[in-house]
């Protein structure tokens, strides 16, 4: 997979653009990189606060090769990646909370959506990663809940260096996964990742109920 890189100042959604690329017939490993985003998104339709050069914004089309059960792996795979760059770029102690978000201390510093189209070249999904890098001008309803790279290390992270180091760990963490016995590897990387995994009370509220229990590993195909 090559890398090729689509910038832009400010955009609605990272992963918007990213699904209309793919539908259009874009290759894999088109990436969409932003300054800001007006409409950033997460799971379930929720905003995502994406202030103007305060965090990574950024999306990938990936046409994977694997069964369509195994594409929630794509979301874990990325959390893995994400959380192995902020290790070992800035020394910091991730947890991949279940599944899709990284926390440090209990704090979000990251979140992950993944969404797959049908196209004329076959099914696309689209991996859309939001790293905060500066909290300095959170909101104050974020502050309690949201950490960033500046607030852990006390230093504003080089974007294009943050951008050059996931792409490189992103790629190896996808050929993982693409090769033979993938889908076990990528489980096991991201239940070491993850205080969530085994033994954490939950809690789960669907339309008309709240579900609560401990957690017990996750599935096969990653869901």
């Amino acid at each position: 997979m090559n890398f090729m890189i689509l910038r832009f100042d400010s955009i609605e959604s990272t992963n918007t653009e990213a699904l209309r690329q793919a539908k259009m017939g874009a290759d894999e490993g088109l990436c969409i990189v932003a300054k800001e985003q007006t409409r950033g998104r997460g799971r379930h339709g929720r905003v995502w606060n994406s202030e103007k050069n305060a965090g990574l914004y950024f999306s990938i089309i990936l046409r994977p090769k694997i069964e369509a059960r195994f594409l929630p792996l794509l979301t874990l795979m990325s959390a893995v990646a994400v959380t192995d760059v902020l290790r070992q770029t800035f020394g910091l102690n991730p947890d991949i909370k279940w599944a899709n978000d990284i926390h440090i201390s209990g704090k979000k510093i990251c979140g992950i959506l993944a969404e797959a189209i049908e196209t004329k070249k076959g099914l696309a999904v689209v991996v859309g990663i939001g790293i905060n890098l500066k909290s300095s001008d959170f909101p104050l309803e974020f502050s309690e809940i949201a950490t960033s790279i500046e607030a852990e290390t006390n230093e504003i992270p080089n974007l294009e260096n943050l951008l050059e180091n996931l792409t490189t760990k992103f790629l190896s963490c996808y050929k993982t996964l693409t090769s033979e016995d993938g889908a076990e590897k990528i489980r096991r990387k991201w239940t070491r990742r993850s205080s969530y995994a085994f033994g954490k009370e939950v809690r789960a509220v669907l339309t008309n109920e709240t579900i609560y229990g401990k957690t017990c590993g996750i599935e096969e195909n990653g869901a």
